[in-house]
């Protein structure tokens, strides 16, 4: 039980959060910490007042929590120096870290991490946001794992540019491995990661990825990461796996991987279709499109026009916006050639997307496919409220299919480019036969079923939408007007 007082602070944090809720993940800490002592005070509240309903496979895991969240209460972290120059003009051994490095185990005295695998749908997503609001350390980070890998890239990228302004290591007798400041860097500012969604289908991605962890687990972060893949499955098929293989026991010497093996509650929280996902089965899309726009821009202040939004030296350019309103096609945002960095832009400047026009998606175009992912993935971890209308129903939304006629062209040539002989392995690699892509239909499935409902919203859907205050933006410039980038 709980004292009167924690219980007056109880329900000042049910009106910030409430299940999914799509306010700032901020307000939900800072409303939490203090109020329940570590994160399985708070879900046997949430389950008794209803806010969740009783699951013994949750539950498991919620033990695992709490005692991870014992262990870094009493827990001091000793951080590197934060500067990611300090140590650039040192020699580095890169033998040493090889050594080290073949020699799996527990880096560091830190508290073991946790790696928490299942389907979809199944709470993992929450389960970690109920630890990370409930720990009390100071330094500690929430985010997808896709936008930690492009920060990390664009930090790599930021070092690697350093190195050749100061004319590093001129006899080049040991070249420079810019993954170790970066790490350092990183566990500088950061104590606890919780990653979401932890996937590793870019060979970018895999190459580095046993160095980068091997430094931030011996800098002594803890990590909390989610995925529905289980540790052996991860990268399953990837172009030159075996780079990658290491990483996976030291993954388990530094995480406890923890199986959920729970329903899926996407499914169960689905409102009737037709709310915010509208069918040309089933309705004339155009006109329920346009009715939701107009009663969107009508609880608006700010001005309609053209947005341009500056990403990386490049500009995108969007005709149809209302302040943080975006009404835009599939095509314009999964057929131009736009990417996870696009899309994180897309999720800062724009609270509700109305989504049109999509296709029944499968790997005949598989380019168009796999960006559909990414936006799905970004706009659900930002909380990105979606109004989608599509040609067919959300169950057949995604099929099975073989590969487009142009995507096996360009498959044999990238083989004959990398040199990979028949009967190779890497010849069946994931990256060349679309099986991550189909992995990934179901993911998306759930979320955009997670998406369509109230919860999610945390009101009620479109038509009679409330709308946020961040939606109005009265002394937002007037629009330009501009030609569509290329």
């Amino acid at each position: 039980m709980i004292s009167s007082t924690k219980f007056v602070r109880v329900c000042d944090f049910l009106r910030l959060r409430c299940g999914f809720s799509t306010g700032s993940r901020q307000n939900s800490v800072d409303a939490v910490m203090g109020i329940f002592n570590g994160p399985s005070e708070l879900y046997r509240y949430k389950v008794d007042t209803g806010v969740l309903r009783p699951d013994e496979n949750q539950a498991v895991v919620v033990d695992h929590m709490q005692s991870l969240y014992n262990d870094l209460i009493t827990y001091e972290h000793r951080s590197p120096s934060k500067s990611i120059f300090v140590k650039l003009f040192q020699n580095f051994s890169s033998s040493t870290e090889s050594r080290e490095l073949r020699n799996i185990g527990k880096y560091s005295n830190s508290p073991r991490g946790l790696y928490l695998h299942g389907g979809v749908g199944c709470g993992k997503t929450m389960l970690m946001d109920l630890f990370h609001e409930s720990c009390t350390l100071e330094n500690k980070k929430r985010i997808h794992f896709h936008q930690f890998m492009l920060d990390v890239h664009k930090r790599i990228h930021e070092v690697k540019q350093a190195m050749g302004a100061k004319n590093f290591n001129l006899n080049r007798s040991q070249p420079y491995d810019p993954i170790a400041p970066v790490a350092r860097d990183i566990s500088s500012e950061t104590t606890l990661l919780c990653f979401d969604e932890f996937q590793v289908t870019d060979i970018a991605d895999a190459m580095i990825l046993k160095r980068l962890f091997y430094h931030l687990w011996q800098n002594g972060v803890v990590v909390f990461a989610t995925s529905n893949r289980a540790p052996d499955d991860l990268y399953k098929n990837g172009l030159q796996r075996f780079h990658f293989l290491p990483f996976i026991p030291m993954l388990k010497a530094n995480c406890s991987a923890v199986n959920i093996n729970s329903i899926d509650y996407r499914r169960m929280a689905l409102p009737a279709e037709g709310d915010t996902y509208f069918s040309a089965a089933d309705c004339d899309i155009k006109y329920e499109m346009d009715r939701v726009y107009e009663e969107l821009v009508s609880r608006s202040n700010a001005a309609e026009g053209v947005k341009h939004i500056e990403v990386l030296g490049r500009t995108l350019t969007f005709e149809k916006t209302c302040g943080r309103i975006l009404d835009a096609t599939f095509h314009e945002l999964c057929a131009r050639p736009l990417g996870a960095v696009d899309y994180l832009e897309l999720c800062k400047n724009f609270d509700v997307v109305l989504l049109r026009d999509i296709p029944c998606i499968s790997l005949g175009k598989r380019s168009e496919a796999r960006r559909f992912i990414t936006l799905i993935d970004m706009f659900y971890d930002q909380r990105v409220k979606v109004i989608f209308s599509a040609e067919t129903s959300l169950s057949a939304l995604f099929k099975d299919s073989e590969l487009s006629e142009y995507d096996r062209h360009h498959t044999k040539v990238l083989i004959g480019d990398l040199n990979i002989k028949k009967g190779d392995s890497n010849e069946v690699a994931s990256i060349f036969t679309g099986e991550e892509e189909l992995f990934a239909f179901e993911r998306a499935t759930s979320r955009i079923m997670e998406m369509c409902t109230a919860a999610y919203w945390g009101t009620n859907v479109p038509p009679t939408i409330t709308l946020d205050e961040s939606l109005s933006s009265p002394d937002e410039e007037e629009p330009r007007h501009a030609t569509k980038a290329s």
